[in-house]
């Protein structure tokens, strides 16, 4: 991955991977072995744990799908990027701004933040 804008696709095609066994192998082959990812509802440390909490949000929201909103940015090692969560053509009703840090062109670190979220 060597642009913001790879970074951030290959990201949300994790996310985005219906097949478990598929997005076991995209997170095995993309994500560091300690790989960390935190948000304000859930954390997950390690590859299995972070494999885990994207199938808990599939299973939440199955007929959702992620999508890039903007254009992602970065430097060095670290990028940022803005995603939505809805259904496919339509308008998403969650937002949120993730920071990602690389190690060795993978994924060691995610720091998510929600921008929208409806009230429940």
């Amino acid at each position: 991955m060597t642009n913001a804008n790879e970074v951030a696709e290959a990201y949300l095609n994790v996310w985005n991977e219906r097949d478990r066994a598929r997005r076991e192998s995209l997170i095995a082959n993309g994500w560091t072995e300690g790989a960390i990812y935190v948000d304000p509802l859930m954390r997950g440390t390690g590859r299995s744990e972070i494999a885990e909490l994207i199938g808990a949000v599939q299973e939440r929201f199955p007929d959702f799908r992620f999508g890039l909103l903007g254009k992602p940015d970065g430097f060095g090692a670290n990028v940022r990027f803005s995603w939505g969560l809805g259904p496919v053509g339509g308008e998403p009703p969650i937002k949120g701004t993730d920071f990602v840090t690389l190690e060795n062109g993978r994924f060691d670190r995610v720091i998510g933040f929600l921008d929208e979220v409806p009230a429940a």
